[in-house]
């Protein structure tokens, strides 16, 4: 299988370049990568508080499962944001997913069986994920569950297994294969006439799998380092913060009131775009002082930066789309 086609940098870096809307300070860049260099950048092993593990082929299934439905947790202003109580706890957002996910399957649920997903009804799926509030675009989650079983009925026997280990440890073509056979996966935009391929959950599914298998077995690569910075909400909004982001005007003001954006439309193109090619610089930047580190890495550094207020921080621009 090739690699990921057309190149997601190659495609984001022309984004950037042609961009109206979106524009990157390089010379705040370069100095956050001098500045971070000494930083310790410790990625936290698979969290298994909030996780679930099985048998490494169903664990595979699990994450597949897990990412096809990690998307758009926010709610409009005055709704009450989804909540999932376990063991206790309290949790929002994908970690109320995978806790949701994780009961199920505790309570006895088949989720890692292609044939469950496939026949999974509204109901199921809404008692699956019960709790405070209700989670957005609960439809298009069930396509997704639906949608992952029947193609890997159809395609790989019912088994992710048989396509991961297709992919020889290659974390490019495991994306690939994703983003070909999971049309939820496919996240393509266009832009100037070009495919823009962004790829978020495709990624970031392969990077879970290395995570929840230490790295071993099925979740051994040996191109990790190729995949790029996983496209959402918090980290432009942190970029924009530290100042290596900037919206113009226009966009600035609707961004700052809460409007939606269109899924696909230049200004959510260019802020995601914008949001990969800087990571990428940032990586590229502190390689060169001697400080190599994976893109996604950056990720989730920049990501946990951002579960604290910033000084200056502005609100996250917001698009109701299925992709991040």
């Amino acid at each position: 299988m090739s690699s990921v086609e057309p190149g997601i940098l190659p495609a984001c870096e022309f984004v950037v370049d042609h961009a109206r809307h979106v524009r990157l300070d390089l010379a705040k860049l370069d100095a956050l990568a001098r500045q971070w260099v000494d930083q310790p950048f410790q990625v936290p092993g698979w969290d298994e508080p909030i996780h679930w593990r099985g048998t490494p082929e169903e664990t595979l299934h699990y994450v597949l499962l897990l990412d096809a439905l990690n998307f758009c947790f926010w709610v409009d202003p005055g709704q009450t944001r989804w909540e999932v109580e376990y063991q206790g706890q309290a949790f929002n957002g994908y970690k109320a997913l995978s806790v949701a996910l994780r009961r199920a399957l505790e309570e006895g649920v088949t989720l890692t069986s292609a044939q469950t997903l496939a026949e999974l009804t509204a109901d199921q799926l809404a008692h699956i994920l019960r709790g405070k509030g209700e989670i957005p675009l609960l439809q298009e989650r069930l396509q997704h569950a639906n949608q992952v079983g029947r193609q890997l009925l159809a395609r790989w026997q019912g088994d992710f297994s048989r396509a991961v280990a297709s992919c020889q440890g290659s974390a490019l073509a495991l994306t690939a294969l994703i983003a070909r056979d999971f049309p939820c996966f496919y996240d393509v935009s266009h832009f100037q006439g070009r495919e823009i391929p962004i790829y978020k959950r495709a990624q970031i599914t392969v990077v879970d799998i290395a995570g929840s298998l230490g790295f071993q077995g099925y979740g051994e690569f040996h191109d990790l380092d190729q995949l790029t910075a996983f496209a959402d909400y918090k980290i432009p909004q942190v970029l924009r913060a530290l100042g290596i982001m900037e919206y113009s005007e226009e966009l600035a003001q609707r961004v700052d009131q809460q409007q939606l954006l269109p899924p696909g439309s230049p200004e959510e193109v260019e802020i995601r775009a914008a949001m990969v090619w800087a990571v990428e610089l940032i990586r590229r930047a502190m390689a060169q002082q001697g400080r190599p580190l994976m893109a996604y890495e950056l990720d989730w550094f920049f990501w946990n930066l951002g579960q604290s207020k910033l000084p200056g921080e502005k609100p996250y621009h917001r698009v109701r789309t299925v992709f991040y």
